[in-house]
């Protein structure tokens, strides 16, 4: 379907026509006219799915009937409550590029950085606000907040939020807003506390539920690895080197792993920036900023500090971590292979995350492609040492061939 068949307004399509947005993903197209009825709605879609231009298109639209309002006058009509502040402004580089040819003013309030200057803009008036929920509420006690006028509350990456511990603090907001009003809730998972959540504050809500092997895209190659996991920082060097090439994701479980993996690529020659929840506000804006600009070619991160992140014209993702959750196996390769685009996902599964690709495979309802010959694989022959690697691995540590380590999986 292509956004023309939406029924949007001029001003909104010439934007998209503009950014090259001509087809509507799956998602929009069964979204926008959900939401343009004013009804409330819930959605299950994973990340790189489409969500925030399914909600941002039809709030925009319903918007433009108070674009020639004066300066001062304009109100918060519609609100966007988002888990992390770089989602947050993800999502208002979206309202704005959407409404470039609109008169509708947004902006985004989040934690991390001085209250003052938003405190300003706020005072001049903003049809759009994207919140994270700590620093609205912060806002909302100093009395710099008027909800009077909020027709829409939107509830982005809600799953996210429960983990993050903001449910009480949504729910708190929500009764702020007038009590008449719609709901929009975009999850990329439904845990029974969500379900609770949206069964509490939604009325009669319209359900949409995009399935995962229906959002990944058939653009994203999908490449497994079965290594040692002692051998998997050689092999992640040993692709990096010899298969894949460009803008490049590599997502680990822990801090730990990040910072660790993070200082082995500097060591080897790459150009390399970091994100996860312990670096401060600015240097994750830094991070950003320069893998976006192409001055980094590689971004390692957790997957709750690039949840939600869009970042255009990724070449490649690799799994470091098989994760344990399989929703999030697709949330991750779904950052490539965009825009009809195409992009490859690596994953490195050592033997104790094996479990994890079945549960993957079973979600997906695809059989991911098994790359059988790598310098690492999982048998008894002693792997290939590759030239010009600096070594991260201790001195004195046993050899496998030992008797302690003598089993093997494979």
């Amino acid at each position: 379907m292509q956004f023309s068949d939406l029924k949007l307004s001029k001003s909104i399509g010439k934007a998209l026509m503009e950014n090259k947005h001509h087809t509507a993903t799956l998602v929009q197209q069964r979204v926008i006219p959900i939401v343009l009825d004013n009804k409330d709605l819930v959605v299950t879609a994973q990340t790189g799915s489409g969500k925030t231009a399914a909600f941002a298109l039809p709030l925009l639209e319903g918007l433009l009937e108070t674009q020639d309002a004066e300066k001062g006058e304009k109100k918060i009509r519609a609100l966007i409550l988002s888990p992390t502040r770089e989602l947050a402004m993800q999502i208002k580089e979206s309202f704005q590029t959407y409404g470039a040819y609109t008169n509708t003013r947004v902006m985004a309030i989040f934690g991390g950085v001085s209250s003052i200057p938003q405190k300003e803009q706020l005072a001049k008036g903003v049809d759009v606000l994207i919140a994270t929920p700590g620093r609205f509420i912060d806002l909302h006690k100093q009395g710099v907040l008027a909800l009077q006028h909020v027709k829409t509350l939107v509830l982005d990456e809600a799953d996210l939020m429960l983990d993050m511990g903001f449910i009480g603090a949504v729910k708190q907001i929500e009764k702020l807003c007038p009590r008449k009003k719609q709901i929009l809730m975009f999850s990329a998972t439904m845990p029974n506390k969500i379900k609770e959540l949206y069964k509490s504050l939604l009325v009669a809500p319209e359900i949409v539920t995009i399935t995962p092997s229906e959002t990944v895209s058939k653009n994203i190659g999908q490449l497994l690895y079965y290594v040692p996991k002692k051998n998997k920082t050689d092999l992640c060097l040993h692709l990096l080197r010899n298969t894949i090439h460009g803008k490049i994701i590599i997502f680990r479980r822990t801090k730990f792993g990040v910072d660790k993996l993070e200082k082995t690529l500097h060591k080897n020659g790459y150009k390399v920036v970091s994100l996860h929840g312990d670096k401060s506000q600015s240097l994750r804006n830094a991070a950003l900023e320069t893998f976006k600009n192409t001055k980094a070619s590689i971004l390692i991160a957790t997957d709750v500090a690039a949840r939600g992140i869009d970042i255009p014209k990724i070449d490649a993702v690799i799994n470091f971590d098989i994760p344990n959750i399989a929703e999030t196996y697709v949330h991750r390769i779904g950052r490539t292979g965009r825009a009809g685009k195409s992009g490859i996902a690596l994953s490195l599964c050592s033997a104790d995350e094996s479990t994890y690709i079945k549960d993957i495979q079973e979600l997906m309802e695809r059989k991911i492609t098994v790359k059988e010959e790598h310098p690492f694989p999982l048998h008894k022959s002693k792997p290939k040492k590759q030239p010009n690697t600096i070594s991260t691995h201790k001195k004195g540590r046993k050899s496998s061939n030992s008797k302690k380590n003598k089993k093997r999986w494979y």
